[in-house]
């Protein structure tokens, strides 16, 4: 285990141990003195600082490496969000290997997709959504190192009330009990070369493989879903220098035939790539 799994862990243990004794607080006594409660949480930021320059340190490292090209992880019509196009870390932050990920919501004529609501409706069911149990593809050959699909798909986070809830309360819950309660239902490729491709926020029990199934380019491995830290279904998508999200660093990509499409940008993905 690496040194840095070790402080991630750590800094999550400590986070949790602070929390705990809060609410643990409002019922009992605790047997030490008021100021002792907050040492996790002072240790814990002093750590963090300390992950945050190492990962700014060794994603400076990074940015000379080319981008990988690889396919579109769908077919169809969809728009970007939070695109390393735009800026770099694409999602504000260099953790779990995000820093050139990408996320895109399907977009349809026949079904239009809901606009953000000031109060109402508060919340929406997925398949009020065109990208909820849209299929999702290999990008490369590879191997799965990880597949995961048995948390549930939540309601939407698209209204101000909720997208409150959602960066207030929920956000900070999902962070404290790790990466996989971040990304939710996910996917791991390895495509060789030292580069990985993630796939999050997968339809629960969507699957359709398996770590250790080889995958051809092109090959449906699960459908777009709600799961995890996400406000509406959308695909999350990111290619990353290891397969552990808690010590992985992004690595910039390139879709063929498409590029890396800017926020707002739609863009039209067919199969026809994939046997050219």
């Amino acid at each position: 285990m690496s040194v840095r799994k070790v402080a991630v862990m750590l800094h999550r243990a400590l986070w949790l141990l602070f929390a705990g004794q809060a609410i643990a607080s409002v019922f009992v006594d605790l047997p030490y003195p008021y100021w002792a409660g907050w040492l996790p949480a002072l240790v814990a930021a002093a750590l963090g600082f300390g992950l945050v320059v190492t990962a700014r340190r060794e994603v400076a490292a990074l940015l000379a490496r080319e981008p990988v090209e690889v396919l579109p992880p769908v077919t169809g019509r969809w728009s970007a969000l939070n695109s390393p196009a735009d800026r770099t870390p694409s999602h504000g932050t260099h953790q779990y290997g995000q820093t050139y990920a990408i996320d895109i919501v399907a977009e349809s004529d026949e079904r239009a997709r809901p606009a953000f609501a000031a109060f109402w409706p508060v919340v929406r069911h997925n398949r009020d959504f065109p990208a909820f149990g849209a299929p999702l593809l290999a990008v490369a050959d590879g191997t799965v190192v990880h597949a995961e699909d048995g948390q549930r798909d939540h309601l939407s986070r698209n209204s101000l009330p909720a997208v409150l809830y959602l960066m207030l309360v929920e956000s900070a819950a999902r962070a404290l009990l790790g990466a996989h309660r971040v990304t939710g239902n996910h996917l791991v490729l390895d495509l060789g070369d030292g580069t990985f491709a993630m796939y999050a926020h997968l339809q629960r029990g969507s699957l359709a493989v398996r770590p250790g199934d080889r995958v051809t380019a092109g090959q449906e491995l699960a459908r777009c879903g709600n799961s995890g830290n996400s406000t509406e279904p959308h695909v999350h998508f990111q290619l990353m220098d290891g397969p552990d999200l808690d010590t992985a660093r992004g690595v910039p990509f390139t879709w063929s035939g498409v590029g890396v499409p800017k926020n707002g940008e739609t863009f039209e993905a067919g199969r026809a790539a994939y046997s050219a």
